[in-house]
């Protein structure tokens, strides 16, 4: 469904439907026609704006298939984003080890009082069912923080969630761009942000440039 209110603004993570074989340019791999066989959905990924269009990665069988495209904002008939994801009961809640972390991360986080949301393989795969998952997946989070996040904060929820049986990879989606809850816990003079117009190194990705 696509997100209720949405206004045809996009995010980072968000997943997409509506493309199809036409919006291919035509030095598209050859994977890229197969991997829209069912119609799946296309991620939203950083790049400079581009009025009317939204950039996207499809998503292939295989782990080293990732394509970069532009999508018609016009042509997007269902979105959904990571915090819509959460609340999804896991395909395989018993088995694989993304499952079981992800079980650990929403009841560790549902406390936490942040936004959070699932993004990467573990997204995909509650979105549309295809099996992208496997034994060696990580499970790869977001928590919306519009606000400075303390790093002592950040280091005990890293160590929460540090029990889990598989990596668990958060990112800070802050009002400048990505930042690793990782990197951050650490406390740096200065941190690696993916932002839209590539990758920064602050200091404050929560001012304003």
């Amino acid at each position: 469904m696509v997100r209720p209110g949405w206004d045809g603004r996009v995010r980072p993570h968000d997943l997409l439907w509506g493309l199809t074989h036409e919006h291919l340019p035509g030095d598209a791999p050859d994977w890229c026609q197969a991997a829209l066989h069912g119609q799946p959905p296309a991620v939203v990924r950083r790049a400079p704006p581009r009025p009317g269009w939204v950039a996207v990665g499809l998503r292939g069988e295989q782990r080293g298939e990732r394509y970069a495209c532009w999508l018609p904002l016009a042509a997007v008939g269902r979105a959904l984003c990571p915090e819509q994801l959460r609340a999804c009961t896991p395909p395989d809640a018993a088995g694989l080890p993304v499952w079981q972390a992800l079980c650990l991360a929403r009841d560790i986080l549902e406390g936490s009082g942040l936004t959070w949301g699932v993004t990467g393989s573990a997204a995909f795969e509650l979105a549309c069912g295809r099996r992208v998952t496997h034994a060696g997946s990580d499970l790869d989070l977001l928590l919306r923080t519009p606000e400075p996040l303390d790093p002592a904060f950040a280091r005990r929820l890293l160590a929460q969630l540090a029990r889990a049986p598989c990596r668990i990879d958060v990112q800070l989606q802050t009002p400048r761009g990505g930042v690793a809850l990782a990197e951050w816990a650490r406390a740096p003079a200065r941190v690696m942000v993916k932002s839209e117009q590539g990758p920064l190194l602050l200091s404050d990705p929560w001012k304003e440039g």
